[in-house]
């Protein structure tokens, strides 16, 4: 049971991080740190889901899951069972190894899904998008309502309506524009798909479905770093404020929208810059880094 105990400790450890990740205030300052302490969070909290039933069932070989598990699949060729594993074991095994299934295949069904929403809107994208040289590398779409929103995948484009172009003036718009390309550059849509996956596989996980928004609003204010980096605060405030009045509709499905996600905070963050947390941010990211580590090891102990 050693295996399970310390999958079992892991499991508590990633829900104590992730608690304390959820009510801490320096991540807005370092977005990209506490995206990444998120991830290895999620992977680790993955590994238990699988490892935890099955280190159980296992436990008659004494052994790290991945050589158990080939024990295993020798002796049930060979018809002989160490003692100590029946079938309330095998089950467990079982348990594990759907949970796998669950969480593999709820990845692959929500990439498959994106991948077919993004074609059928990019196909519609072809069709009644424009260039327009107030928008360098866009597309524009002839509509009176303010939205601009990346569309990612193999070939990322970003869109804006003509009713951003009116609203926002050259300084904005070129903000804006930074904005959705930093979510095509550093594919945002793959960082969601695993909190995504997660949720849908343990849905009764109901923190999992806090961090998945946090991880969201997380993508934005790092996408709003880029472009902040390239055209100053003022601009790319002034844009999600002008957005904010307008009333702007939120991106499509398959899409990552400029005003999806918290405006107020993150206008606030924009315009009262603060000092990055650190030792904060690197503290938290070696507490995840560990995690994710101790369930790959047990796994391959």
């Amino acid at each position: 049971m050693t295996y399970a105990a310390h999958l079992a400790g892991t499991a508590v450890a990633c829900y104590l991080t992730a608690t304390v990740l959820l009510r801490s205030t320096w991540t807005w300052r370092s977005p990209r740190v506490a995206i990444v302490c998120w991830q290895a969070l999620g992977l680790a909290l993955g590994l238990c889901a699988i490892g935890l039933p099955m280190s159980i069932g296992l436990a008659a070989y004494d052994e790290g899951i991945g050589g158990a598990l080939l024990h295993l699949t020798r002796d049930l060729f060979r018809g002989t069972l160490p003692a100590g594993l029946g079938v309330t074991q095998l089950a467990l095994v079982g348990v594990g190894l759907g949970v796998a299934t669950a969480l593999l295949g709820s990845t692959v069904r929500g990439l498959v899904s994106a991948v077919r929403v993004q074609t059928r809107h990019r196909q519609l994208l072809d069709l009644v998008g424009r260039d327009d040289p107030a928008a360098p590398g866009a597309l524009v779409l002839d509509h009176p309502s303010a939205a601009a929103y990346c569309l990612p995948g193999m070939r990322p484009t970003v869109v804006v309506s003509a009713g951003t172009l009116d609203l926002l003036d050259r300084t904005e718009l070129a903000a804006v524009l930074s904005h959705e390309r930093a979510h095509a550059d550093e594919r945002h849509d793959l960082v969601l798909l695993p909190f995504t996956a997660l949720c849908r596989a343990l849905p009764l996980v109901g923190w999992l479905r806090r961090a998945s928004e946090t991880v969201a609003l997380l993508v934005e204010m790092r996408a709003d770093d880029k472009a902040r980096r390239l055209h100053a605060d003022g601009p790319l405030a002034n844009a999600l404020l002008r957005f904010a009045t307008a009333g702007s509709r939120v991106a499509p499905a398959g899409a990552l929208g400029l005003a999806d996600a918290h405006l107020d905070a993150r206008v606030q963050r924009l315009l009262v810059a603060g000092p990055r947390p650190w030792v904060r941010g690197l503290t938290s990211l070696a507490v995840a880094t560990t995690l994710v580590a101790l369930p790959i090891t047990l796994f391959f102990a």
